[in-house]
Parts: C-alpha cells; structure tokens; sequence
C-alpha cells in the first residue's frame, strides 16, 4: 500500500508521494516538496518542547508555524491499488 501526502500550499492542493522513513513528520515533507528551509522552525520547535511537556502546545505550535507559511490541511492518503 504506497502513501500519498495531499496539502494546499498557498491555494493551490497538490500530491506527491510519501514515505515515513524520508522524512520527519508529514509536515516537513510538505515543506521540502515547497522548497522551504526550516532551520528555523526546528530551533523554535525544540524551544517549545523544552518549555513545556504539554503535547497540545507542540501540536498548536506546529500548526500555526506551518499555517503562516501557507499551508492548510495537510493529510496522508492511503492508496490502496
């Protein structure tokens, strides 16, 4: 069964293939299909996760952070053929 990765970046909803050993999360996978540097989102995430053990603040973080970038509704999507 191969995994797809649908977001919308800026507008515009868009596919590609996804693998969970290649990448971090499915967020960071969006980003590097963008072309996007997140040096500086991983600095501030560890921030946040030194800061609290809250898991509900490290979901909002991430959330909001990719949210400015231009993203909206990032999911996997299992294909089944």
């Amino acid at each position: 069964m191969a995994l797809k990765l649908q977001y919308t970046y800026q507008g515009h909803t868009k596919t590609i293939g996804y693998a969970n050993d290649k990448h971090h999360s499915m967020f960071e996978a969006a980003a590097a299909a963008e072309g996007l540097d997140l040096s500086r989102y991983r600095m501030l995430e560890q921030q946040v996760e030194m800061s609290t053990r809250d898991k509900q603040a490290h979901r909002d973080f991430r959330d909001n952070y990719f949210r400015e970038l231009g993203f909206d509704e990032i999911k996997v999507i299992r294909d089944e053929t």
